[in-house]
């Protein structure tokens, strides 16, 4: 027993790593805590995994990795979205930059099985509505608008 109580067990943590032998396995111990850090939505814990060495956080491979915005107003952005209303509006009322509320939609679509969970459970964001973003996310204009940014990101 460590000097703040028993060590906590993380059973219920999988190992993200895909080419680690015990992937996506819960409860086999190879999950250790490897301490938290604060961001503006909260504590986040960080984990080793023993099998394969992978440093990771409750975080990754989700659409809020290594994001420096509340994770609500991400939220709000996209139910603005889903509720109609256009990315420059979402963008004035947010008081961010345009091109920061699309990476946010690049992320949710990237994303989107994650963040269907979040929004159908706590959003209260029905499935209809939840179509209606995919169909705009996939609109020719973001499309193109994504495309020419990555050209720029890769030529530069």
């Amino acid at each position: 027993m460590g000097e703040r109580g028993p060590k906590l067990k993380f059973n219920n943590i999988a190992c993200p790593n895909k080419d680690c032998g015990r992937y996506g396995q819960t409860g086999k111990e190879n999950i250790i805590g490897n301490g938290t850090y604060k961001t503006k939505s909260g504590k986040v814990r960080k984990y080793i995994c023993k099998s394969c060495g992978l440093v990771f956080n409750d975080r990754t491979n989700t659409a809020f990795f290594d994001l420096r915005t509340k994770d609500e107003k991400v939220l709000i952005a996209l139910k603005m979205i889903i509720k109609g209303m256009s990315l420059r509006s979402v963008a004035e009322i947010l008081s961010v930059k345009l091109d920061t509320v699309r990476g946010w939609l690049t992320r949710a679509a990237d994303h989107s099985e994650e963040v269907n969970k979040v929004l159908l459970v706590d959003l209260n964001v029905s499935k209809v509505e939840l179509d209606e973003l995919w169909t705009f996310v996939k609109k020719k204009q973001f499309r193109e608008w994504r495309t020419m940014k990555m050209m720029e990101l890769g030529s530069g």
